[in-house]
């Protein structure tokens, strides 16, 4: 096993990847920005270097401050959590250049996954389904995309390839409209991303976000875990997840997550990820490829037992997966909700001091955060302060506890969005299960597409 691992990220996944580690009994080093030296697992941590100031550029995003932090504390990996770093190409290239093992794919598949038209063209040939598109980028021959364009069938959406969090892409409803929306997204694409690729795809009016897990360990080995239900969205970016997905048949999920593993078999993948799916009328399109954990991974070690970062830490260490396909049981059902620093209703970020602090509890139900009575949000960061995960034998069963735990949750003087969330678990169509990704944007009055 690995015997010393840098955290190479911060706040509530920095504080689960260090309790894997403990379990292991692998030493930890914290690496943390002037702000965040009072974080739990800064001060959990075998280790603590301070990499940088506030600003995520001048520490969390300080690839050669990171590396150091590895080299100094004579570390033998880096796990960089989600977020920042995560999928970066040539941060996990110069940590394995540096001799240091990186908690994740390789560089070549995390580029391979990055490029969304790249990423569609292996999992066509690998045979994950794929939504009907252009089946590469774009170019400047205006028939061609005329023609392409009727044949997926209008409306249609143009993507960037290096895009990402809902940026860079356009729907077109009619051909008037194409020709101009090919030049707007790629001129947003070039501005955004500094790649103006783009790519066309059906657009796929009313959809839900299903999403599949996998493990692989890069020696012939892989595993799917079921799916993820992660349609309760506002401006592309998840509120709620849950696993199972309503209406996911064990036919279905057999299906599609057989193929996400053959296709992880095939290409080499080694590590934790995750297969973004759009699914509507019963039929699954590949959207694209997370190469990291993710931030709902709770809700799926909930339903099968498996705790996720222990495995990509073994998977690390040259290991072969400790559990087999016939070893994963689906039992039933888990919610996670996002609770962020905002405001609830104009979600505007709400950082400060929380002075009065109370974390739920009970039979079935985990809190994943990294907050404590009298700890300062920063301003600097991505809002989100914790994960409240609830369990149940069944579906209305994790509801409920979900809905006693958001009432038992305190967090003062700071706004946040348990007000929110507490609407959504009210709300008949959630409770019923299978609402679209539309749902919650139409429900706040602040329209999808």
């Amino acid at each position: 096993m690995l015997d010393k691992v840098v955290i190479a990220n911060r706040g509530e996944i920095a504080l689960r990847i260090l309790r894997a580690c403990k379990e292991l009994g692998i030493k930890t080093v914290a690496v943390h920005s002037t702000v965040d030296r009072n974080l739990k697992h800064v001060l959990l941590a075998d280790e603590a270097i301070c990499i940088g100031k506030a600003p995520a550029n001048e520490s969390y995003l300080n690839i050669p401050r990171i590396i150091s932090a590895a080299e100094i504390t004579d570390a033998a990996a880096i796990h960089p959590g989600y977020g920042f770093l995560a999928e970066n190409a040539d941060f996990a290239e110069q940590v394995e250049q540096s001799g240091f093992i990186f908690v994740g794919p390789t560089p070549d598949l995390i580029r391979l996954m990055g490029d969304k038209v790249s990423a569609i063209k292996a999992m066509k040939k690998t045979g994950v389904p794929c939504v009907p598109g252009s089946d590469g980028p774009l170019d400047d021959d205006d028939e061609r995309n005329k023609k392409l364009a009727k044949r997926i069938g209008y409306p249609i959406i143009i993507k960037a390839a290096g895009g990402g969090g809902g940026r860079g892409m356009r729907v077109v409803r009619e051909e008037s409209e194409l020709l101009s929306s090919i030049t707007m997204t790629q001129n947003e694409a070039r501005a955004a991303f500094g790649n103006p690729v783009v790519y066309m795809e059906k657009f796929l009016e009313n959809p839900r976000h299903v999403e599949i897990q996998v493990l692989a360990d890069g020696q012939g080995n892989a595993i799917h875990l079921g799916e993820r239900d992660c349609s309760m969205q506002r401006r592309h970016q998840k509120v709620v997840e849950e696993a199972p997905a309503p209406g996911i048949t064990p036919e279905m999920r057999k299906f599609i997550g057989e193929r996400c593993a053959k296709a992880c078999v095939e290409l080499g993948y080694r590590g934790a990820g995750t297969f973004e799916f759009l699914y509507e009328n019963g039929e699954f399109y590949f959207i694209e490829m997370n190469t990291r954990i993710q931030v709902e991974h709770p809700v799926t070690e909930m339903v099968t037992g498996i705790d996720l970062i222990k495995e990509q830490l073994r998977i690390a260490a040259g290991r072969q997966l400790s559990v087999s396909q016939e070893d994963v049981v689906i039992r039933g059902h888990a919610i996670e909700c996002r609770i962020n620093a905002e405001d609830p209703e104009t979600f505007t970020p709400s950082p400060g001091t929380i002075t009065r602090f109370h974390s739920p509890g009970g039979f079935g139900v985990r809190w994943d955060s990294h907050v404590y009575a009298d700890y300062k949000v920063p301003p600097n960061y991505d809002s989100m302060i914790g994960k409240l995960i609830t369990y149940g034998e069944n579906r209305d069963i994790a509801i409920a506890r979900m809905r006693n735990a958001l009432n038992e949750l305190i967090i003062e003087d700071i706004k946040t969005n348990i007000p929110l969330q507490k609407s959504i678990m009210a709300d008949e169509n959630f409770q019923h299960g299978g609402t679209n990704i539309h749902y919650l944007e139409k429900k706040l009055g602040i329209g999808g597409h």
